[in-house]
């Protein structure tokens, strides 16, 4: 198959189309006036007027937002000095250490759920949104320390040794010299873990308060009694505030490129 023959765009176009149909019918179907996905009973916005009526699904998000927030900001800090600390020590252990902090992302969600609970029930730590924080940064760490990694390997180290010979300081180097280098590093990794935080289920029921509900566990609560289409209105929201930060953050890169 050639790399730009009919095939292989036909070949991107199925993939395209498939990826995406199931989003347009989210988008559609947010404007249906019937209450059944299965139907279309004309366009209306009464889903939308439900959904800013819906406090318990906007508490929902409410919390999924802080706690995305928080534990993204949490997990930058803790993978970013994590990524610069070991690219800094040469021992023996250090390829052990490494594969010790990447073990959140090849541990199944459920054990890994399942050690959170047993460890916050040994510390006798009130089920809520403190454990639902410690446990999403755990797991969102070794997404930031990846990429942090991954941008330090293919740094140019002459300027961080300029800098010293020029007499900074360790931390001043840090700040004035490496972080600012690593920081795109630290800023994609940080959108994935906040995706990745939002979407997650599993984890966040076992270590899940009574008192506290978060997006994705309200959502899956409600596949027992029926989603509604107010669903599909809070998604095609989300997704176009996606968009729009996306268009926003690509506007403002072509704007400082011409400056």
């Amino acid at each position: 198959m050639k790399k730009n023959g009919w095939l292989s765009k036909c070949y991107l176009g199925i993939l395209l189309f498939l990826m995406y149909l199931p989003i347009a019918f989210v988008i559609l179907y947010s404007f249906n006036d019937s209450k059944l996905a299965v139907s279309w009973r004309g366009y209306s916005l009464r889903w939308y007027a439900a959904l800013f009526q819906n406090e318990g699904m906007l508490e929902a998000l409410k919390n999924s937002l802080i706690l995305g927030i928080a534990s993204c900001f949490l997990a930058a800090l803790i993978g970013t000095l994590g990524a610069v600390g070991l690219s800094k020590v040469h021992l023996r252990s250090k390829g052990i250490l490494e594969y010790v902090a990447l073990l959140p992302l090849m541990i199944p969600e459920i054990i890994l759920g399942m050690v959170l609970l047993a460890f916050f029930s040994l510390l006798q730590l009130p089920m809520g949104m403190l454990t639902l924080l410690i446990a999403h940064t755990v797991f969102c760490v070794p997404y930031i320390l990846m990429e942090v990694k991954a941008r330090l390997a293919g740094m140019d180290k002459s300027l961080e040794e300029a800098a010293l010979d020029l007499g900074a300081t360790p931390v001043r180097t840090f700040f004035d010299i490496t972080l600012p280098l690593i920081m795109p590093a630290v800023a994609s990794g940080a959108l994935l873990a906040f995706a990745m935080s939002m979407d997650d289920v599993v984890i966040s029921v076992f270590v899940n308060g009574p008192r506290t509900n978060t997006l994705p566990i309200k959502v899956y609560t409600q596949l027992k009694t029926g989603v509604t289409p107010e669903i599909n209105a809070l998604c095609t929201l989300m997704l176009a505030i996606t968009l729009l930060v996306l268009l926003i953050y690509t506007l403002v890169k072509k704007i400082l490129k011409k400056a």
